[in-house]
Parts: C-alpha cells; structure tokens; sequence
C-alpha cells in the first residue's frame, strides 16, 4: 500500500492497526458467532479514545479528517466490520453536529461525548420506505416547546446501545423531501422504545433493531437547522460520508478476505504442489489484489478532494458513489474467490472467508443500496 500520508494520519493508521491485532482480531470469530453487541471492541475503543476522532479539540477529540477515518474503518474492517459499525454511525452523526447545530447544540452534546464513551445512531430506514426515503413516514408535530414523535424505524444499526440517535422525521405539510426534518433523539427520550433484533445473514455483532416512536417528547431544541431542511442535512452532509463509512468498510473486507486466501494457497498443498502456483489460483489473487489497489485509489483520492475541499459539492458526490459502489461490488467478488480460494474449507462456519462473504453482501445493500448510488453517477454525469 504506497499512501501520501502526513505524520498524524500515519500515527493514527498504526495505532488502530496495533489495536485490531491485538484486541479485536481475537475475537471477530466469536463476535460474529455470538451476535450480540461487541463488548470487548467497545472497551478497546474508548481506551483508544476512537469514539471521539471527530470531536473538536476543545472536548477532547482529535478533529479527524477524512483520510484519517478511511484508514480507521479499513483497518478494522479487515477483522471486524460489525467494530467498524460501532465507529461509523457515530462519527457520522458528531460530524453532522458540527456541520449544521448551533453552537449551543455543539457544546450541549459534545460536552457529554467528551468523556468517549458515547455511541450515536443513524436512523431513516422505515418498515415500507428504504431506497425510497423521501417518502418516510414518522411524523413529528410541535407540542409547545417540544415535538411529539410518532413511527417505526428499522434497521437501527447500534438498536439500544447508543445515547443519541440523529432521526429523519417528517415535521410539515409538503410533499416528499420537503416536509422532512432531522432531530437529535437521547435513548432515555419518553416514549421511544426498541423492538425485535434481527437476525442477519452477517455483520454478526452488529446489533440491528426496530425502533418504535409511540409519542415520544423530543425538546424542541433538539432540532438540527429549520423545519423542512432534514432532506439537505441528508444530501449535502450524511451521503458524503459514504466514503469513509461503507466505502472503507469496503475495502477492509476485502483485503482481508484477500490476505487469507494468499495465506492459504501459500500453504495449502495439491497434486504435490501449493496451490498458489496453479495459474488458475494465481490469477485469482492478482485479479483481486489489482482491483483492490484501484478502489484504495479512487476512496482516498476522494477523501483527499474532501479534505482539501476540492471540486464542486457534485464532483464529490459522484466520486463518493462511485467509491461505494465499486468497493463493496468488490468486496463481494473478493470475498467470493477467496471462498473458492479455500475450498471446502472456506464453505465451513469458522471460517475467516465465509464470515467475510456474509458481511460484504450487507454493504451492497445498506447506506444507499448500490443501484441508487449507480442512479446518482448517472444523474451527474448527465449533467455536465
């Protein structure tokens, strides 16, 4: 991997990397195995004080950058996408903090996430409205000085476990995006409740649950700009994020998958040869190590444009859906060969390649299934 990295960025990647080896990679079997929420990487995280890269200095954080979090997800990734999942969400949602709330709302929340033990979810999905979330349905009125909240989310990545969670509601009369609004909802709010957990084909450990609003009383203060304004929020904030979130999730799996399938054939022995002298095998990892390399150069080009802010705001929307679609098309490819790789041994539970396979399927579907991320490259570049 031959990355222009500047001192912090190479401090921080050899740090996570240092951690996964040691207290995560351990247990990414048992993790995925037991499905239930990751306790030990919890810990590991607030110890490494992952929970707040995105915080301000003020409160403690380290004001990551994007290239700094791409590195972080990738690298967990690689053992463990249902940790990376603790990371994502959360610093997404710090992230929109700072971009939209007030300073009083910044000094409010991060206050409390300075101490780095605070999870955030991100919560849109609705039983009837996934691709489609214009048209969500959860509905907020004003009741004095606070909203009344009434509606069922799912897929609520985190479920229970987080303290706060960033809510796309619809608060006024227009049409579709327009009447949609974002609040700031703490999990001891009155009224909100968790319904059944579900049960994934992967991402074992990652806790996914309903979310039930049943006049559930959110302060007023708690929202995030204007009423109307949440599809924005959405757009020009939440999406772009893609790129260190899914994108690098991405990549981690599929190098992952990738460096077990080279372990192996380098060991595994046929016909009284190692596999990984056979053409057939050896094409197969460098199919994968070339498409690998090519999505790790358009991710952090893309992190690079955000950072140094680059291009116009389509320029990096496009290259924000570009880079999650190709990374996780890849890391389903990747995961796949690398099953074929080890054969009847990487078709069994236990398995590093047959977990990995499990868990790159989920990442062609969520944050944007990669049909809609293919619907915005297209609408973009019918436009120039």
């Amino acid at each position: 991997m031959f990355l222009h990295l500047n001192p912090a960025q190479k401090e921080i990647q050899e740090k996570v990397r240092a951690l996964v080896a040691e207290e995560i990679t351990p247990h990414a079997l048992e993790i995925d195995s037991r499905d239930e929420f990751p306790q030990t990487s919890y810990e590991a995280f607030i110890r490494a004080g992952l929970l707040k890269l995105s915080l301000p200095l003020e409160y403690g954080g380290r004001d990551t950058d994007t290239t700094s979090l791409c590195l972080v997800i990738e690298e967990i990734s690689k053992a463990s996408p249902a940790s990376a999942l603790l990371i994502f969400p959360t610093q997404a949602v710090i992230r929109i903090i700072r971009g939209v709330g007030t300073s009083e709302q910044q000094k409010r929340f991060f206050s409390d996430m300075a101490q780095g033990d605070r999870l955030c979810g991100f919560c849109l999905t609705e039983p009837n409205h996934g691709s489609d979330a214009g048209s969500l349905q959860t509905r907020a009125v004003l009741d004095g000085d606070c909203y009344r909240v009434n509606g069922t989310k799912t897929f609520i990545t985190l479920g229970p476990h987080a303290h706060y969670y960033l809510v796309f509601v619809r608060t006024g009369p227009g049409k579709r995006t327009a009447g949609v609004s974002a609040l700031i909802v703490p999990r001891e709010t009155s009224g909100l409740s968790f319904g059944k957990k579900e049960k994934k084909m992967g991402l074992g450990g990652s806790v996914t649950s309903e979310m039930i609003f049943n006049q559930a009383k959110v302060d007023q203060e708690n929202l995030l700009l204007q009423e109307g304004e949440g599809w924005s929020i959405l757009s020009h904030h939440a999406n772009i994020m893609r790129v260190w979130g899914v994108a690098s999730m991405s990549l981690g799996i599929a190098e992952g998958a990738y460096e077990a399938a080279l372990a192996f054939a380098k060991k595994r022995t046929q016909f009284k040869r190692l596999i990984a002298s056979f053409q057939a095998i050896s094409f197969m990892l460098a199919d994968m190590k070339m498409e690998i390399e090519a999505a790790r150069s358009m991710i952090f080009r893309t992190a690079a444009m955000i950072d140094n802010r680059e291009g116009t705001f389509r320029d990096q929307e496009t290259l924000v859906s570009m880079c999650k679609c190709y990374a996780s098309d890849l890391a389903m490819r990747t995961t796949i060969d690398a099953v074929q790789i080890y054969g009847g041994a990487g078709y069994l539970k236990g398995s590093p390649v047959e977990r990995m396979m499990r868990d790159a399927k989920a990442i062609q579907i969520f944050d944007g299934s990669n049909q809609i991320q293919r619907m915005i490259v297209a609408k973009n570049i019918l436009l120039d």
